[in-house]
């Protein structure tokens, strides 16, 4: 997971928020992924109370493990950072299976075990969503998924309501598998891609995205 992450910091200014699910083990995986992200250049690591192997936070089934267990990963990744600039955003999933005040209780106690902003994923309601703004001083994240268990709002609303950050994990990749089946579905039908209505991206600006102008000047630069 450090070689994606370094490979993305390389490649664009924006900062990067650097998704570690449960940190990949126990409290010195958690230990090592911090100091490895860190490195490699995030500027914020995101770490939750699920159980290993986790699930997606918008569906069923999701268990969390004991809260102690938990708050000592809070713990180990704000002593594992050489920098106070490496935020450690704090995710529980406790909502769905244990309800609302025992999520609050979770993200209270990851507050104070060092974390820079709290991730009560997968609230139900607009209402759930006021409950938690109201309950913290500490920075929140909002977890915008379509069609999810969250109600999706504008940037003005969820700033209204008090959210910091707001991620959109799953509408890159949704947009992506329509286009595919659009695409694919067409040249199954139609044996061709001529006269198709589906969007593509300009050859020569893909070529540019894949940093082949980059190679063709290496080329001319020295004769190959």
């Amino acid at each position: 997971m450090v070689d994606p992450v370094r490979q993305i910091v390389e490649r664009t200014s924006a900062p990067l928020i650097a998704d570690a699910d449960t940190g990949f083990g126990g409290a010195l995986n958690v230990q090592h992924t911090v100091r490895g992200y860190e490195a490699a250049g995030a500027q914020a690591i995101q770490l939750e109370d699920q159980e290993f192997p986790k699930r997606c936070g918008h569906t069923k089934d999701r268990r969390v493990i004991p809260l102690e267990d938990a708050v000592l990963k809070i713990r180990v990744a704000h002593d594992a950072r050489s920098s106070a600039d490496f935020l450690i955003i704090a995710r529980t999933d406790a909502r769905t299976a244990h309800g609302l005040d025992e999520a609050l209780r979770r993200a209270e106690a990851f507050a104070e075990a060092g974390a820079d902003i709290l991730f009560v994923e997968s609230p139900e309601s607009e209402k759930e969503m006021e409950r938690i703004c109201r309950s913290f001083d500490t920075p929140l994240l909002a977890n915008m998924v379509e069609g999810g268990r969250t109600p999706v709002l504008t940037a003005e609303r969820l700033e209204e309501l008090g959210y910091s950050i707001a991620i959109f994990p799953a509408a890159g990749l949704a947009a992506t598998i329509q286009a595919l089946n659009g695409v694919y579905g067409y040249l199954d039908r139609h044996g061709s891609s001529v006269d198709m209505d589906q969007p593509i991206c300009d050859f020569a600006e893909m070529n540019e995205l894949m940093g082949f102008g980059d190679v063709w000047a290496f080329d001319r630069k020295y004769g190959l």
